[in-house]
């Protein structure tokens, strides 16, 4: 990490965007300076419908982001959902001149420009490469090779790549809302793990799912190896229109039954309690229904959301080698049992993410948090702080000088 770095993370979801400032301290620990949220109604699905609406919704929070820092935002890191996404497992071998003189960062910096020397596909670019390991000469694999005498490194890697047409969708709502520069685009699953797992989880093989409102990301992970990414369209909301829609109530009433009864498996009720709808817009002028009616429905919906994240696993051939599986996301987080349903479905252990720093961070802001945390700890990257003015009434033009981030290692 460098100390004094300012990075600006973004998180754009279905529901909302949401923005964390955070400071690299003298403990090159994240201090956050800034935390805001701003509704968004301009993504369904995984797919961006309106572009205004989400420019809108990110300019605002920007703007509430700068208020409260008191600092002027040119750049941001920015999540990407993981349909968008691609990973290329590479590897490059560079020789080394004098293997007594020590591998250098110049060292490592050429290793990482070769292992993302690849023959990209039409319609992608590449996004991220994310480091695996180090083989030195003698074929020791180290996470930090500097200082180490070899003749030869070898680094294995991940390759990320991202569909052009999203970039450029995305590229241009970040011009909308006033925002020049993306620094750096970083799939959800990948940002999150190092937030959402435990420490022996990290080197485990793990399927991380953060079940959100519209959509479950899913990330699978073989200990540093980032394997698999991708996006299934359903999520929380699924869930409460599902409510509205059989007990022809209002979403908003639909909402509220599922945090108050949440429960995934109809089979764990407690006291079929009954519970009177309030909204209910049926022939009859009132209606009165069993909770086990309403856990029934959530639980169809669970069932299902299981069912197609199994389903993809299957079809790419990685379910085998997971061997946990750990949620996170508020689109479950009201949902009591949700870990056992999908224990059941999967057919995999599953478990709610007991994550050490998970508990300290607000639900609502911790894709974006993650995200900072992801940027800050890059290793070997020369600079990874988004463009601030400390003062807002600074000239704006100052960010027109200022030196291309390396994002990428060169």
């Amino acid at each position: 990490m460098a100390i004094g770095d300012i990075i600006v993370g973004l998180d754009i979801g279905t529901s909302k965007v949401s923005a964390i400032v955070g400071e690299v301290n003298n403990f090159n620990q994240i201090e956050i300076i800034s935390s805001v949220k701003t509704k968004c109604r301009g993504i369904k699905k995984g797919k961006i419908i309106d572009e205004d609406e989400v420019a809108e919704s990110i300019a605002k929070t920007i703007q509430d982001a700068e208020e409260e820092a008191n600092l002027k935002i040119n750049s941001a890191y920015v999540t990407v959902p993981g349909k968008y996404a691609t990973i290329v497992q590479n590897s490059a071998t560079k020789e080394v001149k004098d293997k007594y003189a020590g591998i250098s960062i110049k060292d490592v910096g050429a290793s990482m420009m070769l292992v993302k020397d690849i023959e990209v596909p039409d319609g992608k670019t590449i996004i991220d490469v994310v480091p695996e390991c180090f083989r030195l000469d003698n074929g020791e694999a180290v996470q930090d090779p500097i200082g180490a005498f070899t003749s030869s490194l070898t680094v294995e890697a991940q390759v990320i790549l991202l569909d052009k047409e999203y970039l450029k969708k995305i590229s241009s709502i970040f011009r909308k809302a006033g925002i020049e520069k993306i620094d750096g685009l970083v799939p959800i699953t990948l940002a999150e793990r190092n937030l959402v797992l435990d420490r022996n989880e990290l080197t485990d093989n793990i399927m991380l799912l953060d079940i959100g409102a519209g959509n479950i990301d899913i990330g699978v992970f073989e200990g540093n190896k980032f394997v698999y990414t991708n996006t299934i369209p359903v999520g929380g909301d699924t869930i409460t229109k599902d409510i509205s829609l059989v007990l022809n109530i209002s979403e908003e009433e639909a909402d509220k039954l599922k945090r108050q009864y949440g429960l995934a498996l109809k089979s764990f009720i407690d006291n079929d309690n009954e519970i009177f709808l309030s909204t209910y817009t049926g022939e009859a002028k009132t209606k009165t229904i069993r909770s086990s009616e309403l856990i029934e429905i959530i639980e169809a919906r669970i069932e299902e959301m299981f069912a197609l994240v199994n389903k993809d696993i299957m079809v790419q051939g990685i379910k085998p080698r997971i061997n946990n599986v750990v949620l996170t996301g508020q689109g479950i987080a009201n949902i009591n049992k949700s870990d056992v349903a999908g224990k059941i479905i999967l057919n995999i252990p599953v478990k709610i993410s007991t994550g050490r720093l998970v508990s300290t961070i607000r639900p609502g802001y911790r894709t974006a948090y993650a995200l900072v945390r992801y940027i800050a700890s890059k290793p070997f990257a020369k600079s990874v702080s988004s463009s601030i003015d400390t003062s807002k009434e600074e000239n704006i033009l100052k960010m027109v000088f200022e030196r291309m981030k390396e994002f990428f290692y060169s």
